[in-house]
């Protein structure tokens, strides 16, 4: 078995490809620092929830790779992606992170524009005369 594990995660427009491996809790997202790509500290923990309910916050490094969407989306993205890298690593996590909703991927889209409209659910002005 090899040493790393990779896994995609997918929210909305946004997609994240992790690679994970030991390490010391090193975290690298599209070749910049964690803290520098994800600014607030509520993206951070949503990225960082996976491991924090694991435990092994401090045993692994990641590189990630975002792309598409805004900033939520792809820490969502990133989450789904690290929880799932994780199951590889150890299957005995399954439990747990099922418990806390973090293998589930988050099936809301955009609608998408119908014909005849301005948008998906916008309707142009009704004129009586």
């Amino acid at each position: 078995m090899s040493d790393t594990h990779t896994a995609t995660g997918r929210r909305r427009e946004a997609v994240a490809r992790v690679r994970l491996k030991a390490g010391s809790g090193k975290i690298e997202v599209n070749n910049r620092e964690f803290q520098d790509y994800f600014t607030t500290l509520s993206l951070q923990s949503i990225v960082l929830r996976p491991l924090e309910i694991s435990g092994r916050t401090q045993t692994v490094d990641m590189a990630l790779i975002t792309t598409g969407g805004g900033v939520n989306g792809q820490a969502g993205a990133a989450s789904l992606a690290i929880a799932r890298a994780l199951l590889k690593l150890d299957a005995e996590l399954r439990p747990e992170l099922k418990k806390n909703g973090l293998l589930t991927r988050d099936p809301r889209m955009k609608e998408r524009k119908k014909p005849g409209r301005p948008g998906a659910r916008k309707r142009f002005q009704f004129s009586k005369r």
